[in-house]
């Protein structure tokens, strides 16, 4: 697939791209993760992630399940009890999040190599560029 069939300017985002964006979102990611070793209760789920609001752990976890990735399982016991858990397509989708994530893990020197090399020659581009003017 070409980058223009995920591109549909202002229109509107196509509908691969929207998954993406679900899934690739900085809780979506930590969620599929999660949720890829076990289920969890609500309250569980968001002390494993940290720092997350309830209302932002609410929305990933709606969005995920309307995408079909996330089920919800609500209990009709006294307490209420709710737990989630990854759908066959969540397994799916959410090895592919783990890999990615244990990729960065292990190439993270690599990228931050890569940075500092970036930064130092942008650096000395702009000090190149300053200097030209200032003679």
């Amino acid at each position: 697939m070409t980058v223009s069939a995920w591109n549909l300017g202002d229109e509107g985002m196509c509908p691969q791209r929207l998954v993406l964006e679900h899934v690739t979102s900085r809780w979506g990611v930590l969620v599929l993760i999660a949720l890829d070793e076990r289920s969890y209760r609500f309250s569980e789920l968001r002390r494993a992630l940290g720092r997350v609001s309830e209302k932002m752990l609410t929305q990933t976890l709606q969005t995920l399940e309307r995408d079909g990735l996330v089920y919800r399982d609500a209990k009709p016991v006294i307490p209420p009890r709710v737990d989630y858990s990854l759908t066959d397509l969540g397994r799916e989708v959410g090895g592919q999040v783990r890999a990615l994530a244990e990729w960065t893990e292990h190439r993270l020197a690599d990228v931050q190599e890569a940075r500092l090399a970036y930064d130092e020659a942008r650096f000395l581009k702009d000090q190149n560029r300053a200097s030209g003017r200032a003679s």
